[in-house]
């Protein structure tokens, strides 16, 4: 493995994400979340409601529940949630069910709806050696790679090996920071940073996203597969 991929693999904790397939709902109802507070450093909790229609088009409330975060060992600190999606265009009626969606970025006419959470900087700075200085991460071993192409098919192979964290995806990407601030970063060092409330609409562009705060950030998205035009 050459030291560029490892570099992009030990520093995927960084990397934007969103999320593995499928829903896993934990039941709760509305009571139970009453007078809970959603904080991104007292811990936060996300409740995802899915509605679908009868046979004879009532409308009702598929499921309900908290959704548990997706984790890998190889990105430390980061949460994964895939809400929804499909890989192609979606029939109405409805009766709720989760459409296939393997993989982890949308094809074209497909669509993935979800959240991610990237930890602190703090959290993720390199453990210091008995010199003080700081020593080199562990590379990733084979066990963490297949978790990670298990947990979200095909998201490594977007991912830049000598820029970490740097992707591109043929997909329009609506992202809205929930909690916390986040730094965008695109071609040639330009960069934005995003506070809670802000939003972003990505026209399939090359970047990667770097939580360099003391707080967790959240950032919710939806993207839209789309047909790139190739260039020679």
């Amino acid at each position: 493995m050459s030291k560029t991929r490892r570099a992009f693999l030990i520093n995927a904790g960084m990397i934007s994400a969103a999320t593995v397939g499928g829903l896993d709902i934990a039941s709760a109802s509305p009571k139970e979340r009453m007078g809970k507070q959603r904080t991104a450093t007292a811990g936060w909790e996300m409740h995802c409601v899915v509605t679908g229609q009868t046979e004879p088009g009532k409308s009702m409330i598929v499921r309900q529940g908290t959704m548990n975060p997706v984790t890998a060992g190889m990105m430390p600190g980061v949460e994964f949630y895939r809400l929804w999606g499909s890989d192609t265009t979606v029939e109405l009626p409805s009766d709720g069910r989760p459409p296939q969606q393997p993989q982890y970025f949308p094809p074209k006419n497909g669509f993935r709806f979800g959240m991610f959470s990237l930890p602190p900087a703090t959290s993720t700075s390199a453990p210091a050696n008995k010199a003080g200085q700081a020593s080199s991460p562990q590379a990733p071993t084979a066990a963490q790679l297949d978790e990670v192409e298990q947990k979200l098919p095909g998201l490594l192979t977007f991912f830049e090996p000598d820029h970490p964290g740097m992707h591109t995806t043929d997909s329009v990407d609506f992202d809205v920071v929930i909690f916390g601030e986040v730094v965008l970063e695109l071609d040639d060092g330009a960069e934005v940073v995003l506070k809670a409330g802000d939003c972003v609409i990505q026209n399939g562009t090359r970047h990667a996203w770097h939580n360099r705060s003391s707080e967790r950030c959240v950032i919710a998205f939806s993207l839209v597969g789309a047909d790139r035009k190739r260039t020679t």
